[in-house]
C-alpha cells in the first residue's frame, strides 16, 4: 500500500488551539511575501545559462550534503550517490534516486524531511511518500516535470518570489555570471555577490602564498610587502561592491581580534610568504587579518559575516577523495565576548559598521551574543543555520536572545544552500516557527497582536534589508 505524502496546512504552528489561531494570523500575513536571501550558495550560473535541471538525482540528492550526509551514515557511500562524479547517467540517476526513496525512514523527525517533503509536495506536485516502491514512479514524475519551461531555473525563481539572491564568491573571481545577468534583458532578478576571504586569511595553509600571489594578479596589484596585501584586498573588495556586493563573509576556528604593530604584521606577512611563518605567527596575522576586514567594512559599507568554529572535513578519507563541503564538517565551540572585544573597541560604535555574529554553539546565545547585540549598535545575532535551521533550534534561540536583545538585534533569516528548490522551504519554516514564537507572546499577554504582526513581517523584509545593507 502507498503511503500518502501531504502536507498539513498548520505544520509547525502551536498545538494549543487558541495560540494556534493567533500564529495561523501571524503567518497568513507573511507565507506570500518575497523571498530574500542574504547569504547562501547557490551557483549564479544556474540562472544564467537557465538551463533544465538534468534530473532528479542532481538536483535534490548529490549536491545537497544536507540530504548526502544522513544516507552517509546509513551506511550508504558517497560514491554511490554520486558525489564528485559530475553528471550522470539516466540510469546511475535513476539508482542514487532509489536509494534515497529506500533509505526515506532516515530523515523522520529531521529538518532535511520537512523541506524534501516541501519540495516535492508543492513544487513537484508528488502526493506519495517515497518508498522503494514508489521509487521510480516518483523519478518519472519529477523528471517530466523538469523538461517543461514552467520548471527551468529562472521560472522558479520567479515562483518562488525571490527579489534578492546572494552567492558566495571567491575574492579573485571576475564575477562575469554576475556581470551578464546584469546585462541580460530578458533577466528581471536580482543576483549579488558576497566577499568571502578566508583562503586568503589563512597563513597556515600550504598554498597560502600561491593564493596570495592570486589575489595580486586579480588586483592588479604588488602583493610582496603586507601594504599592498592590505591594497589588493581593498581593491577587491571594491571591484565586489561595484558588482552588487552587500557583505562579506568570514569563517575561521575563532574570531580572535587581537592588533599587530604594522611592523609586526609585515614581518609576519613576509615570513609566511616565504614559507617561515610558524603556526603561532600564522595564526596572529590571521586574527589581525579578521580585524583588518572589520575597518575596511566601516570604509567601504560592506557588512560583515562571522560564522567560526566548525572543524572542516573532519573525515580527512573522505576529504582526500570526495573533497569539501559533502558533510564532513562538525561544530565546536567558541567565545565571542572575549575574542571580538579588541575589534568592538575600535569598531563597535562606528556607524557604517554591521556585524552578523553566527554561532553553532548554542551556549553562547543568552550568555554572549545578545548580551553583546543588547549594546553594541553595529552587531547583530545571527539566527539559527547550518545544523541548527531546524524547528526547535529556531524556538531556543529566540527564547535565548530575544528577551535581552528584542527582535530587532537580529539577522532576519538566511538559508545558507546551494539546493535551489529548498529556498522557499526554508524560508517557510523560519515564519512558520516564528509565528508560533510570536503566537505565544500575544497568548500570554507579553505582546499586542498588532506588535506581533510587525514583527513577523519585518523580520521577513526590513530586517534582512537593513542589517544585509540590502
Amino acid at each position: 500500500m502507498r503511503a500518502e505524502l501531504s502536507l498539513h496546512p498548520d505544520r509547525l504552528l502551536p498545538a494549543d488551539p487558541e495560540v494556534r489561531a493567533i500564529a495561523r494570523r501571524l503567518y497568513d500575513a507573511v507565507a506570500d511575501l518575497p523571498v530574500i536571501s542574504p547569504h547562501g550558495h547557490v551557483d549564479p550560473r544556474l540562472l544564467l545559462d537557465d538551463e533544465p535541471f538534468p534530473d532528479p538525482a542532481t538536483l535534490f540528492i548529490t549536491p545537497d550534503h544536507y540530504v548526502t550526509r544522513l544516507l552517509h551514515a546509513d551506511g550508504v557511500e558517497l560514491a554511490e550517490l554520486g558525489v564528485g562524479q559530475g553528471p550522470l547517467t539516466e540510469d546511475a540517476a535513476r539508482a542514487v534516486w532509489r536509494l534515497l526513496c529506500e533509505h526515506w525512514d532516515v530523515y523522520r523527525g529531521t529538518v532535511v524531511r520537512f523541506w524534501l517533503d516541501a519540495e516535492l509536495a508543492d513544487i513537484f506536485g508528488v502526493t506519495v511518500r517515497p518508498s522503494a516502491a514508489t521509487a521510480d514512479d516518483i523519478y518519472d514524475q519529477i523528471a517530466e516535470r523538469l523538461g517543461r519551461p514552467e520548471y527551468r531555473p529562472r521560472a522558479l525563481y520567479e515562483r518562488f518570489k525571490i527579489s534578492v539572491l546572494a552567492t558566495t564568491d571567491d575574492p579573485c573571481s571576475d564575477l562575469s555570471a554576475h556581470a551578464a545577468l546584469s546585462a541580460d534583458p530578458d533577466w528581471s532578478g536580482r543576483v549579488i555577490p558576497t566577499f568571502r576571504p578566508d583562503r586568503y586569511l589563512e597563513a597556515a595553509h600550504p598554498d597560502w602564498p600561491e593564493a596570495v600571489a592570486a589575489l595580486g594578479v586579480a588586483a592588479d596589484t604588488d602583493v610582496g610587502d603586507y601594504r599592498g596585501y592590505i591594497a589588493a584586498l581593498e581593491r577587491r573588495r571594491q571591484y565586489f561592491i561595484e558588482h552588487g556586493a552587500t557583505s562579506a563573509d568570514h569563517s575561521h576556528p575563532d574570531v580572535r581580534t587581537d592588533p599587530l604593530e604594522p611592523a609586526d604584521a609585515d614581518r609576519i606577512y613576509r615570513s609566511a610568504l616565504a614559507g617561515d611563518a610558524t603556526t603561532d605567527e600564522a595564526v596572529a596575522l590571521r586574527r589581525h587579518m579578521l580585524a583588518e576586514m572589520a575597518r575596511m567594512s566601516c570604509d567601504d559599507g560592506l557588512a560583515m559575516t562571522l560564522h567560526p568554529a566548525v572543524r572542516r572535513n573532519h573525515h580527512t578519507p573522505t576529504f582526500d577523495r570526495f573533497g569539501a563541503d559533502v558533510g564532513a564538517d562538525i561544530p565546536i565551540p567558541v567565545e565571542f565576548t572575549d575574542a571580538l572585544r579588541p575589534m568592538l573597541q575600535r569598531y563597535g560604535t562606528h556607524p557604517n559598521f554591521h556585524l552578523v555574529v553566527f554561532t553553532l554553539d548554542e551556549t553562547v546565545w543568552s550568555r554572549e551574543l545578545a548580551p553583546l547585540a543588547g549594546f553594541y549598535p553595529s552587531v547583530y545575532v545571527g539566527v539559527p543555520w547550518w545544523f541548527l535551521d531546524a524547528p526547535d533550534a529556531i524556538r531556543r534561540f529566540r527564547a535565548a536572545v530575544s528577551e535581552t536583545a528584542g527582535f530587532t538585534r537580529t539577522s532576519g533569516f538566511v538559508d545558507d544552500t546551494r539546493a535551489f528548490c529548498s529556498i522557499p522551504a526554508r524560508h517557510d519554516l523560519s515564519r512558520r516557527i516564528d509565528a508560533g514564537v510570536l503566537a505565544q507572546l500575544v497568548a500570554e499577554h507579553r505582546l499586542p497582536e498588532d506588535e506581533a504582526h510587525d514583527v513577523a513581517v519585518d523580520l521577513v523584509t526590513d530586517q534582512p534589508t537593513k542589517v544585509f545593507k540590502l
